[in-house]
């Protein structure tokens, strides 16, 4: 019995309006396929996936749960790959591979109907649907999570700002300031004692000069 090739890949989504899900076009035979590659010596069939992903669409994914494997013959001997359902972040951070001429993101109609091999559009028709329930479950728990912050947080007390406390400046009768406005803000009335009564009488002062001198 052949020892099997082993490979691993991603139903890698995108959010936009609506989910979406990436194929590449291989560059050789121009044929469209789901994001995939063979293990590397000691390399976990999850690491494998992501980076096959990384290589063939260019995007840095979040890999979550394990969605199937795939078993089709290669030159005669059996090839299974198994796939991770992904999430696609932002923009791509690196040129695609060699062996990779495109990468589009479809609607889960568009992929199966894209896909050149059979098999393939057989494998993501099964477990595509799976795929959009559990991405929107994520959305649903996410939701839930921003729901219950906001309506922890009106819970809490709000806490009193801190901030510089204003002193309250008495009251200083009209007859006591004409008194120091007479005597020119002499210090034995108790202006030199306190600097905002300084400041208060010498605006006074200025008015007063500023008006002499309109008239």
């Amino acid at each position: 019995m052949d020892i099997p090739t082993l490979a691993a890949g991603g139903i890698v989504m995108r959010h936009d309006s609506v989910p979406r899900v990436a194929i590449v076009r291989l560059r050789k035979d121009k044929t469209w396929v789901l994001p995939k590659g063979k293990l590397n010596r000691d390399e976990t069939a999850r690491d494998a996936a992501r980076r096959e992903v990384l290589e063939e669409t260019g995007h840095q994914v979040s890999v979550h749960e394990f969605v199937g494997a795939l078993t089709y013959p290669v030159r005669g001997k059996p090839k299974v790959v198994q796939f991770w359902r992904m999430q696609a972040a932002g923009n791509p951070v690196r040129k695609l591979m060699r062996d990779v001429s495109a990468v589009e993101f479809l609607t889960l109609r568009e992929a199966i109907a894209r896909l050149t091999q059979p098999y393939e559009r057989v494998f993501l028709e099964t477990v595509g649907p799976a795929v959009l329930r559990a991405i929107a479950e994520q959305e649903r728990k996410r939701v839930a999570r921003k729901l219950a912050r906001a309506a922890e947080s009106k819970k809490r007390p709000r806490k009193a700002k801190k901030g510089r406390k204003k002193t309250r400046r008495p009251n200083v009768p009209e007859t006591t300031v004409q008194t120091m406005l007479a005597d020119g803000g002499d210090a034995e009335t108790g202006v030199a004692r306190r600097p905002w009564l300084q400041r208060y009488v010498l605006d006074r002062l200025l008015s007063r000069e500023s008006l002499r001198a309109k008239i």
